[in-house]
């Protein structure tokens, strides 16, 4: 099992950026895919952005596309997700999460570590 711990939540305004980061420990991170995952309130948790265990091959969902840009550094045992543009519906808890694969994934089943969230807030 790998230990997963987000940072870089905050409240921003609409248009905003945000640099979040998750910092894994534990079990080897560098041979398996990463992913960044948001839950709304009343909503159900879905993929924003997954990587490949290199750093490549990077999945993005249409609402994020453009806007988002996923990142890892195997040397630190950290991802990032770099938040431009930010909008009011970017609001909510944002997870990461480690794959049972090496290669990018965007289905939630194949993500069996994951951190403690941290909230993203985007105000108009």
């Amino acid at each position: 099992q790998v230990q997963l711990v987000e940072s870089g939540g905050g409240l921003v305004q609409a248009g905003g950026s945000l640099r979040l980061s998750c910092a894994a420990s534990g079990r080897a991170f560098d041979n398996r895919a990463m992913g960044w995952f948001r839950q709304a309130p009343g909503k159900e948790r879905e993929i924003v952005a997954s990587i490949n265990w290199r750093g490549g091959s990077p999945y993005y969902a249409a609402s994020v596309k453009g806007r988002f840009t996923i990142s890892r550094d195997n040397a630190k045992n950290t991802v990032y997700l770099q938040m431009n543009s930010l909008k009011p519906e970017d609001t909510a808890v944002y997870y990461c999460a480690a794959a049972d694969i090496m290669g990018t994934v965007s289905t939630i089943a194949h993500y069996d570590d994951w951190g403690q969230g941290t909230q993203v807030t985007v105000s108009s």
